[in-house]
């Protein structure tokens, strides 16, 4: 398995429509960039071992909350699965079939650990982009409660997510219907990309950057902010005329944007250059 293929892999995958896309298919191939010989394939099955001992363990009356109980107790007491409260920034935390091997990752890559058991088990759950920290919940009528799955699989209800975006934003924040809405499986992986993106930034290595960027762009081609910064790692990386072309249909596209002045010299200062 190369670079290439691993991409072309991902790339198929979400051509689907979103609710066809198999996440956890699409988190291996993204996986398969940092490991060329990673086999899908054994860690699509060790989630179907996972499912089924869960299936095995569940209590005769399927009540939501027990379903739950059966999967905490399995996830975290069991096989002791956590939240890496002492790394979270290590990008092993955003690659699926780390967090399965180490039993350790951030919010998402748990989530979707969680996500694809429940899903096996036939009991629907979805994934809540939350400001700060990932969260899913029951996808069933009438069921308003959240599961933290970075805290061994925590219950909790729209007024602890409102004091938890207090305490991120460091002030009184007032829950808006966004906060908690429900995520596409587009936007789930945008969002795991986004963490290797911003990881691999903050360690300045700006291939790996790139590889990031460029996959948010194949599930969202029209987000500008991404467009402008590919420009941008590609001027880094030297390759100007790629840059160019990057800033100049970014500015196209938001000719008012803040920084548009200084983005305009940058492509003046690369025409000079070529």
């Amino acid at each position: 398995m190369n670079f290439s293929s691993a991409r072309q892999y991902f790339y198929q995958e979400i051509q689907q429509t979103d609710e066809h896309i198999d996440l956890a298919k699409a988190a291996l191939y993204i996986a398969q960039e940092e490991y060329p010989n990673l086999d899908p394939e054994e860690y699509l099955n060790a989630l179907a071992t996972m499912a089924f001992e869960v299936q095995e363990r569940l209590p005769t009356s399927r009540y939501p909350l027990r379903i739950i109980q059966s999967l905490n107790q399995y996830l975290y007491d069991d096989l002791g699965f956590a939240g890496n409260k002492v790394n979270y920034y290590d990008p092993r935390n955003s690659f699926l079939n780390d967090v399965v091997d180490r039993r350790t990752g951030i919010p998402i890559t748990l989530a979707l650990v969680y996500l694809e058991i429940a899903r096996r088990i036939d009991f629907p759950m979805v994934g809540v982009g939350m400001p700060g920290h990932f969260l899913i919940r029951p996808n069933l009528p009438d069921m308003e409660i959240f599961v933290d799955t970075f805290n061994r699989g925590e219950i909790i209800f729209a007024e602890d997510c409102q004091q938890r975006l207090s305490r991120f934003y460091q002030q009184p924040v007032t829950l808006q219907p966004e906060f908690l809405a429900v995520v596409s499986h587009r936007q789930f992986l945008a969002r795991m990309l986004t963490n290797l993106k911003y990881i691999y930034l903050k360690q300045q290595n700006l291939e790996k950057t790139l590889a990031a960027v460029e996959r948010i762009l194949l599930l969202f081609p029209s987000m500008t902010l991404e467009l402008r910064d590919r420009g941008l790692i590609y001027y880094q990386l030297g390759y100007y005329p790629q840059a160019v072309e990057d800033l100049q249909n970014y500015l196209a596209k938001v000719p008012d944007a803040e920084d548009a002045l200084v983005i305009q010299q940058l492509i003046t200062k690369l025409g000079k250059k070529g």
